[in-house]
């Protein structure tokens, strides 16, 4: 299991990031694929359509948001597919680009990553 750690695309790219993953369905305005640096986008795991509407309506709960993506990852089985692509790499980035770097879908992904592994 790799050292997950979150940082947003806005940052600038590091060595010690290790594999880098854009975890965002939509691609970051203003960042070329050569400045985000990525080794992989799993559009897969980022939480579907309808609740990331939901959510940036604010027609939920980070709690009920939250709820309803561990539900989601449960099914689709993305954050195992994850792990498992991950699995030799000694540290994952997970790259996101919202700007609340503490509520959003990125701190429960790692999370779930993180319950997954142990």
């Amino acid at each position: 299991m790799p050292d997950i750690a979150l940082k947003r695309v806005y940052e600038k790219p590091s060595p010690r990031d290790g594999l880098r993953v854009l975890v965002d369905r939509l691609w970051p305005r203003g960042i070329s694929k050569q400045r985000a640096q990525l080794d992989l986008w799993d559009k897969d795991v980022a939480p579907s359509v309808e609740l990331r509407t939901s959510w940036h309506r604010g027609d939920v709960s980070f709690e009920d948001f939250s709820a309803a993506y561990r539900a989601e990852l449960a099914a689709s089985g993305a954050a195992r597919r994850l792990l498992g692509w991950a699995d030799s790499a000694p540290r994952m980035s997970l790259i996101f680009a919202a700007r609340d770097e503490r509520m959003n879908h990125v701190v429960v992904l790692a999370d779930v990553l993180r319950a997954l592994s142990s």
